[in-house]
């Protein structure tokens, strides 16, 4: 799909610049900086005749607008390229207000105050996954703590089986490799069979987790539908398994190149929530996709309805017009500073937001209390996955082993 379709007529061909969100080659293992290096001498907001051509959005400032800007940039399809009968996913796909009902329906599970309550939890999960490789000397750390950590949270909050943990995290990276109709329709029925079966087990066997919270939750006066609690779930999985993931890949990755950093949370743990900050505004992995709903004349742009654009949120932060020397990783920051969009605004700011922060903080407070030094194997290619939502496969990491003392 990366060939080129016929630049609309509609289009000024000042504003066309050649990108390829699922395969462009100057995106390197260094995702959000070479992204981001890759579009610096594009138009603010370009179009690109690739994968059925579409927009795209560089600049935090025009994100926020397009973000927040339902009565122009609807939600309702965010596939590139379109295809028919697109993924419906609530509230992902619902304009403001009418998504407001089921965030707030969702809200008591995301909140400040619920996570705070986790907090024991967490520590308990990173610790474990952490003594689980630190012994050892060296790790995979997709493998073996990033992919287990948040998305074993996750799977609490669902009462999911741990043992098909592998199985679920293959099917999201399927997801989020999607391109073509039939892609969607073969992964949407694994993901919508899976969660079938749990809101069926949780209607006769109700427990103490978030769907069978969701089954007795009411919005607008009346019970959520099980089609609704669907589409809900639909989305639960793929934040769940795959977004806290790739943060924290991408993060390590350039942690484990900073040795100074390294020895810094290791001595200074107070600076962890700055580290986190820091990490959320270099290392975002969601773009956001909108479909102009009427011809309108937004940015000095004629945009026509049915029109794809795609808010590159990943690189939101690394935007030089609101952060001073952007693609340096400073936990430092003047001001504290860190301007960025990477978990989206507006009405559609994503709920799990404070959850994800907190996890990466978590993991942090635990990995340099165990593993206080460390580096990435040298010569081995990292992995990654460029599209709607950006991976990083694998990071093999080496570390000397510090015996604990006995008790």
């Amino acid at each position: 799909m990366s060939a080129t379709t016929p630049i609309p007529s509609h289009v000024p061909q000042d504003r066309v610049f050649y990108f390829d969100i699922y395969r462009d080659s100057r995106v390197t293992e260094d995702v959000q900086g070479s992204y981001a290096n890759a579009l610096k001498n594009a138009p603010d907001i370009f179009y690109t005749p690739a994968n059925g051509g579409h927009w795209v959005v560089r600049r935090l400032k025009d994100m926020r607008e397009v973000l927040t800007d339902a009565e122009h940039f609807s939600s309702r399809e965010a596939t590139i390229p379109r295809v028919k009968n697109p993924p419906f996913i609530i509230p992902f796909n619902l304009d403001q207000p009418e998504n407001i009902p089921y965030r707030s329906a969702l809200l008591p599970w995301f909140s400040a105050k619920a996570i705070q309550s986790l907090e024991v939890k967490l520590h308990h999960w990173a610790k474990q996954f952490v003594e689980d490789v630190a012994d050892k000397g060296e790790c995979d750390f997709i493998a073996d703590v990033s992919a287990r950590f948040p998305v074993s949270v996750f799977m609490e909050f669902m009462e999911m089986p741990y043992e098909r943990l592998q199985e679920f995290r293959s099917i999201v990276d399927d997801y989020f490799r999607c391109i073509t109709s039939e892609d969607y329709e073969r992964v949407t029925g694994k993901i919508r069979g899976i969660m079938s079966a749990l809101i069926e087990l949780r209607t006769s066997e109700p427990g103490k987790d978030l769907v069978t919270h969701l089954l007795a939750a009411q919005i607008n006066g009346r019970p959520i539908s099980k089609d609704e609690v669907l589409a809900m779930c639909h989305l639960l999985f793929l934040g769940g398994m795959d977004t806290v993931t790739n943060v924290l890949g991408f993060t390590y990755q350039y942690l484990a190149q900073d040795v100074p950093l390294q020895v810094r949370l290791r001595d200074d743990p107070a600076s962890i929530p700055k580290f986190v900050d820091e990490a959320v505004r270099c290392f975002g992995t969601a773009n956001s996709v909108r479909i102009v709903r009427r011809d309108c004349k937004r940015f000095d742009i004629d945009f026509r309805e049915g029109d794809m654009v795609l808010s590159a949120l990943p690189i939101s932060g690394r935007d030089d017009r609101e952060n001073k020397d952007p693609d340096r990783f400073d936990i430092d920051r003047q001001g504290n500073v860190r301007s960025n969009v990477t978990f989206s605004s507006g009405a559609h700011l994503c709920l799990g937001h404070i959850l994800a922060r907190a996890e990466i903080r978590v993991l942090t407070e635990e990995w340099v209390k165990r593993i206080p030094s460390f580096s990435a194997k040298s010569g081995v290619r990292h992995g990654f996955r460029i599209g709607l939502v950006h991976a990083i496969e694998s990071l093999p990491l080496r570390w000397d082993v510090v015996r604990l003392p006995q008790e």
